[in-house]
């Protein structure tokens, strides 16, 4: 990588910083692209988010992906709020926009994308959602836009779980949403559903655990994706595969979240379907030599 006056610097904010797969993905498809640019981890200690966004537009940043803590602090410091992002209520991917950066989610979109090349259909399906935390607002936003016609939230906070129904009742007005804790499962109508598991059990290294455990659930799984790619088979999807359903990691969620936000950034681009499985490779690689 040559690295000149013109380069471009971009880079991801969060902390911590060091874990992220985002710099390889990202400087991947720089080459690839032929974009005189480089991807950086920015490293921003809790209250300092202000700074470093200001810091970054005086310093001519291209863009910025931001992740956990962040993507709700990091809102009230941008110029513009995209749609999506705004009724989300997170922001991890930051454009250049007239005055200051423009916030967008690209989590929501790269899952629905990571959904669709599964062929798993969301339209007119019965889904369940574990967990109740950011990742789960963004997936219950995206299922509840494409028409999922009921949708259960199961998680160890009723109350959490509530107030996400209620957000995703008061943005669509239709469809079916009702929360339950996560013991509560065997209250589920009677059928086969599709499941998004969105929490963090089950994430490397507590690699031994499932936030339900109960080989009777899962029996009612047809289809899962589980937003953990460490490690590539979580206690979950074995769980699922054991009991007759398919299961996914959350590495193609990653990574196409990561092309959206590309796109964004470099608008005369379209990744190719190669350039998008080169980079699964690379991260594929770099995730077995870290487990």
């Amino acid at each position: 990588m040559m690295i000149s006056g013109k380069t471009k610097v971009y880079g991801i904010l969060a902390n911590p910083v060091e874990h992220s797969l985002s710099p390889a993905m990202h400087n991947f498809w720089s080459k690839q692209t032929n974009k005189d640019m480089v991807y950086v981890p920015l490293k921003v200690e809790p209250g300092q988010v202000k700074e470093a966004v200001k810091g970054a537009w005086a310093m001519n940043l291209g863009g910025m992906n931001v992740t956990v803590p962040y993507k709700q602090q990091v809102m009230e410091h941008l110029s513009q709020i995209d749609e999506d992002a705004l009724a989300i209520g997170a922001v991890n991917t930051l454009v250049p926009a007239e005055t200051g950066y423009k916030g967008y989610n690209t989590d929501a979109k790269g899952l629905l994308r990571a959904i669709k090349e599964k062929n798993i259909e969301i339209q007119g399906k019965r889904w369940v959602l574990l967990g109740a935390g950011g990742a789960a607002k963004a997936a219950g936003y995206i299922l509840m836009k494409e028409g999922a016609k009921q949708l259960f939230i199961l998680n160890r906070s009723v109350e959490k779980g509530e107030a996400l129904a209620k957000e995703l009742k008061q943005i669509f007005g239709k469809g079916e949403v009702k929360a339950m804790a996560l013991s509560q499962w065997r209250e589920l109508p009677e059928g086969r559903y599709s499941c998004i598991q969105s929490t963090s059990v089950g994430m490397f290294p507590d690699k031994d655990h499932s936030p339900i455990e109960d080989s009777e659930f899962f029996k009612r799984i047809d289809k899962a994706i589980d937003i953990i790619y460490t490690p590539a088979e979580t206690k979950f999807m074995r769980l699922v595969k054991e009991a007759g359903g398919a299961a996914y990691n959350g590495l193609d969620m990653l990574i196409y979240q990561g092309v959206i936000a590309y796109e964004l950034w470099h608008p005369d681009i379209k990744l190719t379907m190669e350039q998008v499985k080169g980079a699964k490779a690379l991260l594929t690689s770099m995730l077995e030599g870290k487990l």
